[in-house]
């Protein structure tokens, strides 16, 4: 897979922002907290965040880390926000096995949390599909 600066997560790897479990449970709400803690997927078409059409950036909702510019945003037909390209840095990927096939899972780069999986059906100019929960960022307007 061709994914552009990312690595490969291992178990035991440190992230600039760590919190034990009850501070994570404290800062989440109940839906971010089962997908970015527990590898959760979000149903399909119910993030308000797949609609967002406006100027700006998505954040990780874990950490506020910026992940996605929005002029990388597409309409890939799945019912979850899709992107062709992260940020510099913003995210790393590891393999997912949890299901019948394997996957490339995309996390935080600065806090570990699970945001969804990148597959090489995407647009131009990667080939890349970022299919993220939208329970696992934020949006950020631009110039609010």
């Amino acid at each position: 897979m061709k994914l552009f600066g990312s690595k490969t997560q291992q178990s035991s790897e440190h992230f600039p922002v760590e919190r034990d479990d009850a501070e994570w449970r404290r800062s989440l709400t109940p839906e971010q907290y089962r997908v970015l803690r527990e590898h959760g997927t979000e149903r399909a078409g119910t993030s308000p965040l797949n609609q967002e059409k406006r100027a700006g950036t998505f954040v990780c909702a874990g950490c506020g880390q910026p992940l996605y510019p929005s002029d990388t945003k597409y309409e890939s037909g799945t019912g979850w926000p899709s992107f062709w390209e992260p940020l510099p840095g913003a995210v790393d990927t590891s393999i997912d096995k949890s299901l019948w096939a394997t996957r490339t899972e995309v996390h935080c780069s600065r806090c570990g949390g699970h945001l969804g999986h990148v597959f090489e059906d995407g647009p131009r100019p990667t080939g890349l599909r970022y299919c993220m929960n939208g329970a696992a960022m934020k949006f950020e307007p631009k110039g609010e």
